[in-house]
């Protein structure tokens, strides 16, 4: 049988680093398998689930490049790809559960397994439910369903002997189902729970390898015993280590887990994004870091994919995403950074950020870092950086060196960066001063920063006029 993957998102908020993860794994088994890869919205939280959540994954993952053969907005045999559209699927082979007696109606109040629940509290044990429900007499369930009452249904889990995953990433896993429950499948509104719906749509898409994290563990021999009690195909499974932050607790905000969507604000590119998530918890080798999709689509291999948790590191997410910068085209860069400039400028000399692009190139990390170097090219008054001022040493040569700097500019000609550089050097030596104590005060004065593209070269694209403007003010404001 043909290879058939799935990545199934809950769209009750973003696509995350995990879940994006997870997405191309899927995505790379599948294409290096010459199998399918196949987008199911599972959206059965209705109370939680949103549109707006899951065109924002649609378009994650679009930008990713990670396109799928069959789901919500692409035809397939197995559909519909939504699960709020797969009701009718669920209830058949639900109704098939209750007459083979592995599914039964459980009439507890949420008051009552509140209280089962405190009881394991005060023991000191687990909670699982007492199965008080499982061996009611059927003309008992009559009268109670008779009575309208609306009981969820409980799949009837083995009480004796193991279920074994053969994993393939983690290998033998052993569940004891004594210590296991009997779990909601279908609650008392009518709606599938994950552990059914999931099952199910894995059987009737007839997916051949369900590839996912680790937090899905332990739903795994509840799946499988929902497979087997219905006679249904198996898939393999492999569970994906979590995602750790640099202090080895689990990954959150504060280590950089924003949503893909906020990566792709900031000015991450795809290439990158894809290159470093496929480095958490997956290696070719112990020295090779780039990747393109098509390098790691011919090899990617689930028994290189590591058993122990992968760190993220976002210091080398943004210096794998400043090393694609620098492979783009000046002008592929210029169309991905304007945005940004429009969002900051109302308008702005569209050649000049052109001409200035080679000045940035090797300084960015992200896209939007751009605006950051080079705003001062398109205000008319610079904001000069709080507290800079205070490192520029105001003594007696200061105001000598801003007007000698002046001075010297203004009789140049050609106001080329090669030609700015010789008599500005020039001026230096004549004054005796230190360099950098000049052409700090040059740059400040300038571009309102102490960091800041190449001196000169920025000097050249500001343009003769406009840097003895800024020049002529910043000696008012030192004075």
């Amino acid at each position: 049988m043909s290879v058939r993957v799935r990545f199934a998102p809950s769209p009750t908020g973003h696509l995350h680093l995990g879940g994006a993860r997870t997405a191309l794994y899927n995505f790379l088994f599948a294409r290096q398998n010459q199998g399918q890869f196949i987008l199911r919205i599972e959206d059965t939280d209705s109370s939680r689930s949103t549109e707006i959540a899951i065109r924002s994954i649609i378009e994650d993952l679009y930008w990713l490049g990670l396109k799928w053969d069959e789901g919500p907005d692409v035809k397939g045999e197995f559909g519909p790809y939504r699960q709020t559209q797969r009701l009718f699927i669920y209830q058949q082979y639900l109704k098939r559960l209750m007459e083979k007696g592995y599914a039964y109606y459980c009439f507890c109040t949420s008051e009552e397994l509140q209280a089962q629940r405190e009881e394991a509290k005060r023991k000191k044990i687990t909670f699982r439910y007492n199965r008080r429900c499982r061996n009611l007499p059927f003309e008992e369930v009559e009268k109670k369903l008779e009575r309208s009452l609306r009981p969820s249904v409980r799949f009837a889990m083995p009480t004796s002997g193991e279920t074994v995953v053969n994993d393939l990433i983690r290998g033998k896993i052993v569940f004891k189902h004594a210590e296991l429950d009997d779990f909601i499948i279908f609650r008392s509104d009518g709606t599938p729970t994950y552990n059914f719906a999931a099952t199910i749509d894995d059987a009737t898409m007839k997916i051949t390898h369900v590839i996912r994290g680790d937090d899905h563990l332990s739903n795994t021999p509840k799946q499988i015993n929902i497979y087997r009690a219905l006679g249904l195909k198996e898939p393999e499974f492999a569970h994906l280590s979590m995602i750790l932050g640099p202090d080895r607790k689990p990954l959150s905000k504060r280590h950089g887990d924003t949503a893909i969507s906020e990566y792709r604000r900031k000015g991450f590119l795809p290439q990158a994004m894809v290159n470093y998530l496929a480095l958490l918890g997956w290696s070719y080798d112990d020295k090779t870091t780039f990747f393109s999709l098509e390098d790691l689509i011919k090899f990617f291999s689930l028994n290189r994919v590591s058993k122990n948790p992968a760190i993220f590191d976002f210091q080398k997410l943004k210096w794998l995403n400043g090393y694609y910068i620098r492979q783009l085209k000046n002008s592929d860069l210029l169309a991905l950074i304007e945005p940004y400039f429009r969002e900051k400028f109302l308008s702005f000399d569209r050649e000049k950020l052109m001409k200035a692009i080679p000045l940035i190139k090797d300084r960015i990390t992200v896209l939007s870092e751009s605006v950051a170097w080079l705003d001062w090219l398109f205000v008319k008054e610079i904001q000069v950086e709080t507290g800079s001022k205070e490192k520029i040493k105001k003594d007696n040569s200061l105001s000598l060196i801003l007007n000698a700097a002046y001075q010297s500019l203004s009789q140049l000609d050609d106001f080329k960066a090669e030609k700015i550089q010789n008599v500005l050097r020039e001026k230096v030596a004549e004054l005796q001063v230190k360099p950098k104590i000049f052409f700090q005060a040059l740059r400040l004065a300038v571009t309102g920063k102490l960091v800041s593209p190449p001196l000169f070269e920025s000097i050249e694209l500001l343009g003769k006029e406009e840097t003895l403007n800024r020049l002529k003010s910043f000696i008012k404001y030192f004075a």
